[in-house]
């Protein structure tokens, strides 16, 4: 675990690197974001395993782990650590509420800031969190497949629903996975979970994720009535949202994208007119869209500078 007496000391002189880390359920991804081009320092990626079901102890100290491994490997001084995190969250005090999740219970009630605050010895305003699903679509924005766009609304698909709007750059979440849909809410209708038991219902079969049933798909009509029931169903939630903001395009990220392609055509056309355009940057969305929660701030430094 990082010492404080050999943790990186703030300095805003080089705020435009940042620690960046997304924290998913089973590891962690930490890095080193350079703001001036928002990108990641390429050498400094940094994945670890977690056990999120184990006592607070280890996972913090495999946090650490990340975190150390990813300074040593960039040899940057860094300025602020921006986090994705998954909810519920109080992301402005950094603090956790996860609950009843299968993940991260043990971590209940406790203030990370704090504990990043000690452990990285970076004053409290320079750690900042931001909702995963946020920070994934904030960074496909600012450097991915949304970075030519002035509006843009992103949806991440996987575990769970994610949702995020961006205007101008500046990205905020829409928590449209609560949202009311059908018999319970869209959440349940629009993620991994969903794929897994409209399959076995269908068949018998337990297949382990979506990407399992991309590969069955080619020769399972049961699984391509799966992506076509699912293509009808986000198009049917979606509508509303979309005539609401009137969005560029609207983005697909998260792991579900990657198999667009058995359910892309069929969206497109129950969505007739919007665009729709698939995420570009996988993990490194989330980490840059993490690290651009300091963006505004180095831009009025560089701006004041010139």
């Amino acid at each position: 675990m990082l010492k404080n007496n050999n943790a990186p000391t703030f300095n805003s002189i080089t705020a435009h690197y940042i620690l960046t880390a997304d924290i998913g359920g089973s590891h962690i991804t930490v890095a080193v974001c350079d703001l001036s081009t928002a990108s990641i320092i390429e050498n400094s990626l940094t994945r670890v395993e977690v056990d999120s079901n184990g006592p607070a102890g280890p996972i913090l100290s495999a946090w650490a782990t990340a975190f150390t491994q990813a300074l040593e490997k960039a040899e940057l001084p860094v300025s602020g650590l921006g986090i994705a995190m998954p909810g519920p969250f109080d992301y402005e005090n950094g603090i956790s509420y996860i609950k009843g999740l299968n993940k991260y219970e043990e971590l209940y009630g406790m203030n990370i800031k704090q504990y990043f605050a000690g452990l990285l010895n970076l004053p409290f305003r320079e750690i900042r969190f931001r909702n995963d699903a946020e920070a994934t679509i904030a960074g496909e924005a600012l450097a991915g497949a949304a970075k030519h766009l002035n509006t843009v609304m992103g949806v991440t698909l996987g575990t769970g629903f994610g949702s995020a709007y961006c205007q101008e750059q500046i990205t905020r979440d829409l928590n449209l996975g609560s949202d009311p849909f059908k018999n319970s809410i869209a959440d349940d209708y629009l993620s991994t979970p969903w794929f897994i038991q409209t399959y076995k219902e269908l068949t018998g079969i337990s297949l382990p994720g979506v990407k399992d049933l991309a590969v069955v798909a080619e020769a399972s009509l049961a699984a391509r009535r799966v992506f076509e029931e699912f293509a009808i169903n986000m198009s049917a939630f979606l509508v509303k949202p979309l005539n609401w903001f009137k969005p560029q395009a609207l983005m697909l990220c998260g792991n579900i994208a990657k198999a667009s392609d058995l359910f892309l055509t069929s969206l497109k056309l129950r969505l007739n007119g919007t665009t729709i355009i698939i995420a570009e940057l996988g993990e490194q969305a989330a980490l840059i869209g993490a690290a651009a929660l300091f963006k505004q701030q180095t831009d009025v430094e560089v701006s004041s500078s010139q």
